[in-house]
């Protein structure tokens, strides 16, 4: 029974970590895991309590720092960013009408679908807009400083 106890925290532990984002509660979210290992093992209570402190705490004070570590953006560690952060803050003309719902855009070369960060902005084609975020395969823009007057030379056909 005490198993269960632990594995039911542990999950709870590890749902919480998903609204956070913290890296902080799945670290006790493997103590309690460890816990029901112990548990399952036959462990006293009080075993498996020591192992839940142990093992949540080394995994904060070794476990979490290398993770964030390695977590950090390329922007921020000064490395060439490639993937979707290379997309993020590049500038995209419009395709097809971008709105709240949908839209189209062209990011070097590539066609994604699109959607305004402004959800009150539209954008019609021909506009150049910038890539705030990527959510899934779809780019979140915003109206560009450099905005088209008129025909882009990408536009023409």
């Amino acid at each position: 029974m005490d198993a269960v106890v632990w594995i039911v925290l542990g999950v709870v532990l590890a749902v919480a970590e998903i609204f956070t984002t913290t890296l902080f509660l799945i670290m006790f979210g493997a103590g309690a895991f460890a816990a029901a290992g112990a548990a399952a093992l036959g462990a006293p209570v009080a075993v498996q309590a020591l192992v839940f402190a142990v093992v949540s705490a080394l995994s904060l004070v070794v476990v979490r720092p290398v993770i964030r570590r390695h977590s950090r953006s390329a922007l921020d560690s000064g490395e060439q960013p490639f993937g979707v952060e290379a997309i993020e803050g590049s500038t995209a003309l419009v395709l097809e009408q971008v709105d709240a719902e949908h839209g189209l855009v062209k990011i070097d070369g590539e066609l994604w679908s699109a959607r305004s960060y402004d959800t009150t902005q539209v954008y019609d084609p021909g506009q150049r807009v910038r890539v705030i975020k990527v959510r899934g395969a779809t780019a979140l823009v915003w109206q560009d400083d450099v905005s088209s007057a008129g025909e882009l030379p990408e536009a023409r056909g």
